[in-house]
């Protein structure tokens, strides 16, 4: 399972015109899923992003997690994660997990983000999505498990 994070002020994501999700100050996180993961992987990275320390504290230091400011989260699947570039200029897709079961997995680790008592807001599984930010910082990490 791989996680690009973006601290962000503000972040949306739109279907056919709609908004599906939006937040205010916190963090987009795309997810994506491969065949080897499982429940304990996105047990393990639900932690870890909610406790992730890349907000800054009154000294301006990236001391603070999305809990501490209570912080909102996107959540966006996205298969391209895991392109494989690594023959031709047309990515392959294969390292990517079949719909039913990233979905699964998706949907898995939207709800352990919500127990930790945070705003989880999320696009559509499988979707043509239009998402929108203001990265702050900008921040960007990458989790992997």
């Amino acid at each position: 399972m791989r996680l690009v994070i973006q601290r962000v002020k503000n972040a949306s994501v739109k279907v056919d015109g709609k908004v599906a999700g939006k937040i205010n100050e916190g963090l987009l996180v795309l997810l994506g899923v491969t065949h080897e993961d499982n429940k304990e992987a996105a047990d393990y990275l639900a932690k870890k992003l909610v406790n992730l320390r890349i907000f800054k504290d009154e000294n301006h230091k990236m001391n603070l997690s999305v809990r501490d400011i209570n912080g909102e989260l996107l959540i966006i699947s996205q298969f391209t994660l895991y392109a494989d570039t690594s023959q031709g200029n047309r990515p392959s897709f294969t390292n990517a997990a079949k719909p039913d079961f990233a979905d699964e997995l998706y949907e898995y680790f939207k709800e352990k983000c919500m127990g930790y008592d945070l705003k989880v807001e999320s696009g559509i599984f499988g979707a043509d999505m239009k998402v929108e930010l203001l990265n702050d910082g900008p921040v960007t990490i990458i989790l992997e498990k």
